[in-house]
């Protein structure tokens, strides 16, 4: 409805004045309560992008640059064909049933003159939703109607002599009744992203000033991303406090230089480096002034895609105690020397030298690491990592950030990046739905279903719903130590039985309601194959309790095969607020169901019963550290049936295959010193099930444990700190 305001045919009179005051008030009122009436109708769902990035086959490609995958990529500029014959198909999953609205085409110049839009439920009984004998190719919008997960395109006719060629295979629609106005990839990164050229005045004085804000906000609600743009930056020496990211913005760690440092240090806590957690340092090559470099951290700290020309020192000034720590994809030219280190994992890597261990240093792909000698020294030297994928970065192609999706290798040694293109995908942010303070976990789940990935800024997010992550290949990477909190009791994030998920760089903090869990990958009976293309978490931490109270039953749960946890610090607190044997009750750390699933780099640590159980088939675990809780208020409180304590890493008596590397458990029960632990590892007795180089220790004497894995391995003993071990099992 319209209101039109027509213009007198002649001149008013003065009577005319006051009438045609009195109409313009009435026409006035009119219409603004037609506007709020508009205003206030309720908005109509509209469809979104549903396959974009979707899982995707098709009958075959013509050549190995024209897969399926590129034609739901989102890049108009990558494309599908097929062999040269009739007929061919190519199929989309979309995770989920949808309501489908439209699909939408663009051929390349090989299109098809007759095909069918069929759709699925369950991707083998098939109905057709659109069909035309006379295409003329170019871009082809379709409306069609019906619910399903899968949408098949079938071909029957070329329209030319080569093959179905499709720049974009597109399909629109709604999920629950979702949909809504569509959310806009891309856009800025938010005001706790901080990004520098070489040009940039008074850098050193930005950083120092971040810094003193996270120096000793261990607890903090601060997040930082300190982002350097390709160059040269001289005399800068860059420390990083809690919840601080540093990275460069080049597509190589070459591209971004510094002619200083990045340092962390332990002034702050009395020269004591066992609480440098949650920080990281990525992407960037470093000149140390010193010739060294000194990153003295412990959990949750990585340090990835680095190059030093030069030594790292990962203790503290004084050689205080320390206890992290992961490297990974990094070329160190130097020597590493870890001096007060207790354990330190490094992965497909390149060092000048190694020059000490105290009790577990683990190496998977590393050239120039230490021969494996365990117990004495104890290094565990593994030739390569049988599965990895670095994690996914920010980076600027001229002005236009994307993000990095590295490939998967097998079977790898040394750094991805050196001596060649890096093989992967690189995704420009407009794909991307940029997470800033305050988004609810109804517009993330909205954006997802849209096709968008996520990338989360610096903040502290609170949800009230689970974050649903449904379709294949998604990316969710968090910059700064991005937080995610689950306020009422909801599982924070759960990620379909699809591939190529990629997991990275954030933390999940429990909430004072007790979440069942707080991560899955794959429902439960998750059963589909990822060997080809499987799901990662990098840099994905837990923390339940330590900022305020939080509780959860069981932190991470993995179902679904092939996953790869690289990295990561699961932490049931045992200092900070909020904590205590009930009062941030978490009885188990991570449950593996899903076969095939390979951790490198597990830290899982204090929960009240197990902290890691597996039940899946063919697990490996390569590096695994962890502390029993500290709180156990006396004996009784961890007594498991008859058995004393419950395993820091229990495989299930049903499992025929598993196998671990470089793993220990430290018990130090200072609120009960008398407390025995049974052992730290539990395994069934079989030719498959294997471990190697394994350790015990009690803490400066504050509770013991009889053995080191089942009945075997020797008693930690008195108030001497020095390990039992085992070096193969059985």
């Amino acid at each position: 409805m319209s209101v039109a305001l027509v213009r007198p045919s002649r001149p008013p009179t003065a009577a005319s004045h006051r009438w045609r005051a009195l109409a313009l008030a009435l026409v006035t009122t009119l219409v603004a309560t037609l506007l709020a009436a508009v205003q206030a109708a309720p908005a109509q769902a509209a469809p979104v992008l549903l396959s974009q990035g979707g899982a995707v086959t098709a009958s075959s490609q013509e050549n190995g640059g024209t897969a399926a995958g590129h034609a739901v990529d989102g890049d108009g500029g990558t494309r599908w064909s097929s062999a040269f014959s009739d007929p061919q198909w190519i199929r989309v999953d979309l995770g989920s049933p949808a309501v489908l609205s439209r699909v939408e085409l663009a051929w390349e110049a090989a299109h098809a003159k007759s095909y069918r839009i069929e759709l699925s439920a369950d991707g083998n009984s098939w109905t057709t939703a659109y069909s035309t004998t006379a295409s003329a190719g170019g871009n082809e919008t379709l409306t069609i109607s019906g619910e399903a997960r899968y949408v098949r395109l079938t071909g029957t006719e070329r329209a030319t002599g080569y093959g179905y060629s499709l720049w974009e295979f597109k399909v629109f629609g709604t999920r629950d009744g979702g949909g809504g106005p569509e959310i806009p990839g891309g856009g800025d990164l938010g005001p706790n992203v901080h990004v520098f050229d070489p040009s940039t005045p008074n850098i050193q004085g930005k950083v120092d000033e971040i810094f003193q804000q996270q120096e000793e906000a261990q607890f903090g609600s601060g997040r930082h991303a300190l982002l350097f743009k390709p160059g040269t930056y001289n005399n800068l020496n860059a420390q990083i406090g809690f919840y601080t990211q540093i990275a460069g913005l080049g597509l190589n760690p070459n591209d971004t230089t510094f002619n200083g440092d990045v340092t962390v240090d332990a002034g702050w806590f009395d020269g004591n480096a066992t609480q440098n957690f949650w920080r990281s340092a990525e992407n960037l090559t470093l000149n140390p002034v010193s010739g060294t470099n000194r990153w003295a951290v412990s959990q949750a700290a990585p340090f990835r895609r680095m190059h030093v020309k030069g030594g790292l020192n990962l203790a503290p000034d004084g050689y205080g105690w320390a206890s992290g720590g992961y490297i990974a994809d990094s070329k160190i030219d130097g020597q590493v020397g870890p001096y007060s280190q207790q354990q330190w994992y490094t992965r497909d890597s390149s060092v000048g030298g190694w020059t000490n261990a105290v009790w577990n240093m683990t190496f998977s792909g590393v050239q120039g690491a230490p021969a494996s000698s365990y117990p004495n020294p104890p290094y565990t030297t593994l030739d390569t990592t049988p599965i990895s994928r670095e994690k996914p970065f920010l980076y600027l192609d001229g002005n236009e950030y994307k993000v990095f999706v590295p490939a998967k290798r097998v079977n790898a040694r040394g750094v991805s990046w050196d001596g060649g293109a890096q093989q992967g995908e690189s995704i420009p942010l407009n794909r991307f739905y940029v997470v800033k303070q305050g988004a609810t976990a109804a517009t993330i789940n909205a954006a997802l279903a849209q096709g968008l990935n996520l990338l989360f800024t610096p903040g502290v997010y609170h949800i009230d719903q689970t974050i649903n992550v449904n379709r294949a290949n998604t990316v969710v990477l968090g910059l700064g130590l991005a937080t995610i909190i689950p306020d009422n009791g909801v599982t924070a994030m759960k990620v379909a039985d699809v591939d190529g998920v990629k997991l990275a760089g954030f933390l999940i903090d429990a909430g004072p309601v007790n979440s069942p869990t707080l991560l899955e990958v794959g429902p439960q009976g998750a059963s589909a194959d990822h060997s080809a293309n499987p799901t990662s978490l990098q840099d994905v931490f837990v923390r339940i309790g330590g900022a305020g109270p939080g509780k959860a039953t069981t932190s991470i749960v993995v179902n679904s095969d092939d996953t790869i946890i690289d990295h990561t610090w699961v932490w049931r607190a045992d200092h900070g607020e909020g904590w205590g044997w009930e009062t941030n009750r978490a009885d188990y750390g991570v449950r593996v169901n899903g076969d095939d699933v390979l951790a490198t780099g597990l830290f899982v640590e204090h929960f009240n019963k197990y902290d890691v159980e597996w039940y899946g088939e063919r697990g490996r675990t390569i590096f695994f550290q962890n502390e029993k809780a500290y709180d156990a208020p006396n004996q009784a409180a961890i007594q498991n049936g008859n058995t004393k304590g419950y395993a820091a890493y229990r495989v299930d008596d049903s499992v025929e295959q598993h196998e671990g590397w470089g793993m220990g458990s430290y018990c130090y029960y200072n609120v009960d010193p008398t407390i025995v632990q049974e052992h730290g590892f539990k395994a069934p007795v079989k030719p498959g099930v294997k471990f190697h180089n394994l350790l015990v220790v009690s803490l400066g004497g504050n509770g013991q444990y009889e053995h080191v894995i089942n009945s075997v391995g020797s008693p930690t003993s008195g108030t001497s700190t020095v390990p039992s071990t085992v070096v193969n099992f059985p």
